[in-house]
This record gives structure tokens, sequence and C-alpha cells, in this order.
């Protein structure tokens, strides 16, 4: 029989930790699987439209809509009319029978479907003026008034309206490579949005008497056609927004004579709208990039919206590979812009605002603008339009290609508080982020918010951050999405849910898909390998139409890291973080045991293995083990330490070796139902530390509990699983080892 030599590893305490207790007892998420398993179980299918590694496949095609359109504004009576020209590409390999329009404007009317469709109750104290838009007044006329459709010979087109979906219906099948061209003549009044609610309208100004207009869902707009699911013409209930395919747009805005208008697209006529002086100023502004150059200056504004002019003024204006178009006018605006550098292209970042909006947008917006362009750019492509529109927009927040709508104004006296200036800043960056998500990289909102929302609040957190490094995100941090994760299953959805079914609509499609990807970034992948995946997915797809499917596969093929286990649980489930420290034993090395060791386990061989805890380290050639029946070890069987060392190392060696002094084993376990990778800090008595970072698949074997060894040469002093809070645990009391006492809220 070959001989061992062992050293005992002796208990010299055994330090159990109280079983973890965890929150509330809920339902360990909706999935029923093995949370390592690949998911072919979920994803679609990849075929020659979409491959398996998540990029466009050689068969992958998308339509094109074209608008040339003409829009007046009356601003006495707050209604808006057009006409507009679409010609729309069949690209598709399918023959076309009708096709869909969006009329979302129809979601206001009085008695939609969307409206019924919502729960209602009595609240018993109301105000005034709520009271009566809600129980007196008559319903106001809203809506798009479809006043003819015809082909290009001017002849009438059958249409048929649903709800927000206008069907054209063709007299003969639109196809493949086929183009056809169409009008529309419409009109509607415009909402009031602050009292009205909705993404688009006016603000009035009681004092003055002026309106401020963010216009947008203005004309009808061509649905898209693709190979995921045909036509998208699930109808527009309120939440989720907008699918929509790219084209290129002529659009000529009739407005009174004294309105400053900016709007989607170059303005091709600058020089009839602007006086030459303005015009000048713009052209100072085309070559600063530190600082805006005002154009149309609060003394003009002032002056301008004291005048209600009874003239019209047209403005044109043009954009290439936009997939909308947005507008915003008022005799109200001050004009600021500043030059941007984008890779080797120049880029316009502009503001326009009420005086009531100053000195908060005058000092801070523009510059904002370009901050987010330059980070954004950084981290997924460079901005391809040539401007950024920020609209201030009280109680908004909208995103249009190259304009949104922002809230945030300082109060009566010009003063703003700190909530204010972040929440501006805040909102500045998102939707101005938009454009890259989903107005280039076009995924479907009608279906899928989290894929333009959740995404642009992730790169919102990173533009924050590196704006100020102490700038209070709401989104992205792991620990801010606690609350959220950890609350009652019965209000919770799996991120993948569709965007009319989200009980809590701002933590599920923003806050919890930008806290997973900065876990990914920050924890499970690191900075580079998810830089470069996210930056692969964004290129593949911009000015296209990706599915989840494509960002996940992507996400995985540009990184060469498996990440079903976190898709599945952190995107198709409702599971949650929570990992603890179960139970934590502590060794030394004993020369001289106290009596025979009968229940040894020694690894003999790659198979084999006798029975007994692990407690005990192979180092030698002196104790028996028997391959046919366990055999007790003498106490003569063991072997000092240090006679093992000088027989066995040589003195070169000796300068070089390990000697630890302290052993520890530590159990980790997982009463939450999401893996996650364990990340470990161990502070030693003279204050040092250590930390570690274990990763999911430690839990591969064992979805419940999992060890670690520690053999150290200082005596630990205390074990903290994720003392940085990067992982979203939603249960820190039993993160540490010895355990703290968490003080209460009244303590």
């Amino acid at each position: 029989m070959k001989k061992l030599s062992l050293l005992l590893l002796f208990p010299a305490m055994l330090v159990a930790q109280d079983k973890a207790t965890t929150a509330p007892t809920k339902q360990q998420g909706k999935y029923d699987t093995n949370k390592f398993s690949q998911m072919y179980d979920l994803l679609a299918t990849p075929n020659m439209f979409r491959t398996a590694s998540g990029a466009p496949g050689p068969a992958y095609y998308q339509q094109q809509a074209d608008y040339k359109i003409d829009v007046e504004l009356d601003d006495k009576n707050s209604k808006l009319s057009g006409s507009e020209t679409i010609t729309y590409t069949n690209n598709s390999p399918d023959s076309l029978e009708y096709l869909w329009v969006q009329l979302d404007q129809n979601q206001a009317k009085a008695n939609t479907q969307s409206s019924l469709a919502e729960s209602d109750k009595i609240s018993q104290v109301l105000p005034l003026d709520g009271f009566s838009s809600k129980y007196l007044k008559k319903d106001l006329e809203r809506g798009f008034n479809i006043e003819q459709v015809k082909d290009a010979k001017g002849s009438e087109l059958s249409y048929t309206i649903n709800e927000t979906m206008m069907r054209i219906n063709l007299t003969s099948p639109l196809k493949p490579g086929e183009k056809i061209s169409f009008s529309i003549k419409w009109w509607y009044n415009i909402n009031n949005y602050r009292k009205e609610g909705g993404r688009s309208g006016y603000e009035l100004f009681e004092k003055d008497g002026n309106k401020l207009y963010v216009i947008a869902q203005f004309y009808p707009r061509m649905a898209v056609y693709n190979d995921v699911e045909g036509w998208q013409n699930m109808q527009f209930w309120g939440s989720g927004e907008f699918a929509l395919p790219f084209g290129n747009f002529d659009v000529n805005i009739t407005v009174p004579a004294d309105h400053v208008i900016d709007a989607t697209g170059e303005l091709m006529n600058r020089s009839e709208v602007f006086t030459a002086e303005q015009v000048k100023r713009y052209e100072q502004a085309q070559k600063s990039f530190d600082k805006p150059v005002v154009i149309v200056t609060q003394a003009e504004a002032e002056a301008a919206e004291k005048g209600f002019s009874e003239k019209k003024k047209t403005w044109k204006f043009s954009a290439k590979n936009v997939r909308d178009f947005g507008i915003a006018s008022s005799r109200k605006f001050i004009y600021d812009a500043m030059a941007v550098k984008i890779g080797n292209r120049t880029v316009m970042a502009e503001s326009v605002y009420p005086k009531e909006a100053n000195p908060l947008w005058g000092e801070t917006s523009t510059m904002v603008v370009a901050h987010t362009l330059k980070s954004y750019s950084s981290h997924t492509f460079d901005y391809p339009y040539p401007k950024a529109v920020s609209v201030s927009a009280e109680d908004q927040g909208m995103e249009y290609p190259m304009i949104c709508w922002n809230y945030g104004r300082p109060d009566e006296n010009g003063v703003t508080s700190k909530e204010v200036k972040n929440g501006m800043i805040g909102v500045i960056i998102h939707e101005v982020g938009h454009t890259f998500f989903p107005m280039i990289v076009n995924s479907d909102e009608r279906q899928w918010t989290w894929m333009d929302e959740g995404l642009n609040s992730f790169l919102e957190y990173l533009a924050e951050q590196e704006l100020d490094s102490n700038f209070p995100s709401r989104r992205g941090p792991a620990k801010n999405i606690v609350p959220y994760m950890s609350g009652d299953q019965k209000f919770l959805e799996p991120i993948m849910s569709n965007s009319e079914t989200i009980h809590q609509f701002g933590n599920n499609a923003y806050g919890k898909p930008a806290t997973g990807l900065n876990i990914l970034r920050e924890v499970v992948m690191g900075r580079e390998l998810f830089d470069h995946a996210f930056r692969t997915y964004a290129n593949r797809w911009k000015f296209k139409h990706p599915t989840p499917e494509d960002f996940f596969r992507t996400m995985e093929d540009a990184s060469a890291v498996d990440l079903d286990w976190f898709w599945r649980g952190w995107f198709y489930s409702t599971d949650f973080v929570d990992i603890g420290i179960k139970d934590v034993k502590q060794y030394y090395v004993s020369d001289t045991p106290t009596t025979d060791i009968k229940d040894v386990k020694i690894r003999k061989g790659r198979f084999g293995f006798e029975k007994g805890p692990f407690v005990y380290l192979v180092s030698g050639d002196n104790a028996e083990v028997s391959d046919s029946k366990k055999k007790a070890l003498k106490v003569q069987d063991f072997k000092p330490l240090a006679d093992y060392v000088d027989q066995t190392f040589t003195a070169e060696e000796k300068a070089s070796i390990k000697a630890p002094k302290y052993f520890y084993e530590v159990e980790f376990n997982k009463p939450g139902g999401m893996i996650m990778p364990i990340l470990v800090e161990i502070t030693y008595e003279d204050g040092s530390k250590d930390n570690y970072k274990y990763p999911a698949q430690i839990w591969r074997k064992s979805n419940d509990t999992a060890r670690k060894v520690y053999a150290t040469t200082k005596a630990i002093k205390s074990i903290q699983v994720d003392p940085q809070l990067l992982t979203a645990d939603i249960d820190v009391t039993n993160n540490s080892w010895p355990k703290v006492e968490t003080k209460s809220k009244f303590d």
C-alpha cells in the first residue's frame, strides 16, 4: 500500500452563524427550468433574416416610408391642419394587400377603447378644476379628422379606421420591390397637455396669453411591417409607444410670423425666417465649441410675445433617414446653439426655451446636450444627425429624432433648487439619448418598452456619472432597484412583458433593465467585454429594427460570456438576489492529534474517495490507506509540517513558500432565486482587506449553497458579501460574519 503523510486541521472553534432569514416569503420567480440551461426554449429560431449570432441575416429587409408634409398651425384656435404624401416602398418578400397607418391622436378621443379599458374609482377629494373637467364639462373634440385619402392619380382610396389604426385598402397587391404613393388630408384640435395629459400639445402661459407648442404624433404615420410579426398594428393604448419605419421627410410648417420654430431635420430657409443678425449669430454658433451662442435673445423673445402677429411664415425642414418628426413652436422662444465635434463631423447642440426657463436653461441646457452627444457616441457610434435640440416644455419628457421636450424651470424669482436642476439635467440626457435608442437603434416600443427605455436609462446613468461622479442618479445603481425587487410578487412582472401589462412601469421598463446592464458591466462581464459587446449591438442594428433576441445573442456573441442564466433570471422572471453567509468554520494546523482519526476523507485518485469530513490536507507518504476498506489513522501516522517542509523544499523554495496559519471554510447560501456572482470582502485583524469575486457558475451544481476555503497568514476579523452593494441583494442582514445587527429606524 502507498503510504501518505497527513496534516490535521483541527477545529479551533465552530463558528456557525444563525441560518439566514430572508425578506418576505414569495414565489421564487415565474419560470420552471434549469437556471443554467440554454435559452432555446425562449428565443425565436434563427433564420435568414436574423442570425444565431444576433446580427441581421443575409435576407434581412425593412420597409421605407417617405413623407412630404404641409402643416399649418392655427394659434388662436389651437388647431393643426395638414396634408401629406406618403411614398411607401415594399422591400419585403411578401405581396401586401393593404397598408396600416397609425392615427395616434385618436387615443385622446372620448370613449375610446383605451379609456374604457382603464379601471376607475371615486376620489373623495378632487381639485375643483379636476372635478369640473371630469364630471361637469362636455368632452373635448380630440383625435384626427380624416378629410380624404387619395392615390397618386387623385382617386379616392378605400380605408377603414379601427381606433388608432387605419387600413388603406389597395386596389391591387403591392408586390415585392414596388412603391406606392398616396395622400391624406387631415386636421385635429391640439390638446392642452398640462390639463389633459399627453406626450405633446401646448402649454398656456396665462400671464401673457401665449402658448408654447410641442407637436408630435401630428400626422398619420406608417406602421412597421417586418419579418417578426408582419404588420405591427397593435392599438395605441397609451403606455407602449411607437414602432415606425425609416424614411426621408420634407416638411413645410406655416405658423404666425412672430413664432420661432425648431424641428426634426435641417432648416432649409434660414435666411427667410430669421433676421440677418440672427443668421450671423447662428454662423458664429457653428464655430463655438466651448459655449452656446444666443441666436434669438431674451429681449427679442419678450418683444415677440407681445405682438400676436396676424401674418404667417413658412419654415422648411428636411430630414434624411429618420423614423419620425417633431416640432416646437412659440413666439416666446429664446434660441441658443453651439458646435460639438463628434468624430470627424460637427453637430449642432441647440435649445429653445421661454424667459420663464432662464437663467437655468441658458446656463445649462445646451451644454448638457453637447455632453450627452459625446458620452453616448463614445459608448455606441458617432451621432449621425446634424443637430440635437432640447425644448423647455414643463411637465414633459419626450423624444423624437433630433428634438426632445424636457421639464425643469426655476421658480418665479429665478431660483432653482438642486433637485429641479438635477432633474432637468437627467431628463435632458435621457431624452437626447433617445435619439440613439430607439430613434436610430429602432426597437419596437409598442411591444418592448425596455428595449428603448431600459437601454437608454443605462446609458443615461453612464453619462450622468461622466458629467459628475457625485450626480444623484436615480436608475442604474444596483441598490436603487432593491425596493422594487423585494416587493409583492402580485405586482411584479418579468421585464419581458408587453408595455401595457406592467404594474410598475418606471421600475420594470426603466430601472430594472438599466440596473441589470450595469450589473453585467461592473460585476459579471467587466467593462472591456461589456463595452465591446454593447457597441457591437448598437452598430449592428443602427438604422434597423432589432428584437430582444438580437440583443441577447449579440451580447454573448461579441464577448464569449454565457449569459443565458442572466437573461433567464433578470429578464424572464421576477426572481430576486439574496446571497448570504450561512456558516463559517475555523481551523488551525495541529502536528499532534489527541486521538485516532476514524473519519478521514482522502482523495486517492481521479474518481475514488474515502469517507470523512473535509478537514485534512494531504502532504506526504506516511499514513496507510486501504483501497478495500476504511482504516483508522493512528496518531503516529501524522508528521509535523516543519519536518515535511525541511525534507521536501530546497532553501530557495522555502524563501517563497506560503505559510498560512489560519484556515476558514465559509458556506454561502442563496435564499433568493436569482443567480449572481458572489462578491466577498475579507477584513483581517490588522485592518487590511482582500476582495474575491466568484463567477455565477459557482451555483451550477448546487442552487442552494457554495463553499470556499481561505488559508491565510492573518486572522480574519470579518467577512462581508457584496460590500459595495453591486448585485441588488434585497436582504443584507445575512451578508456579514460575524453577524452585524442592523439598527431599526426607531433606534
